[in-house]
């Protein structure tokens, strides 16, 4: 699997919101900049809490119903699910210590 690996509409429910541990989710797009100034951070974060959480990207493009289920509004936007619940919404690229904080917070 990659690190983060990619999730789907399809797939959403039984990847993010049946897992058993905590998962960032990244809403992303190509053409997106910020996202992909995020992305290094996040990339980083799945390979430092790996095994305590999993973090998945969603590509909004090809995946419009979950995005518009969850209300992304603006990209990147990184939701923490926890038992199949959103525990924490980060919107923008914010720096990785930010991101940390988060993900650290929700792994207790």
């Amino acid at each position: 699997m990659s690190v983060p690996f990619a999730v789907t509409d399809d797939r959403f429910e039984d990847e993010v919101l049946k897992s058993e541990l905590p998962i960032l989710v990244d809403f992303w797009a190509e053409w997106c900049a910020p996202c992909h100034m995020i992305a290094p951070a996040v990339e980083e974060l799945a390979k430092a809490y790996d095994g305590k959480m999993k973090f998945a990207r969603m590509d909004v493009d090809s995946n419009n119903k979950t995005a518009l289920q969850y209300g992304i509004m603006s990209i990147p936007t990184l939701i923490i699910f926890k038992g199949g619940q959103e525990k924490e919404r980060i919107i923008g690229a914010v720096p990785k210590n930010q991101l940390e904080k988060k993900v650290a917070a929700n792994i207790q």
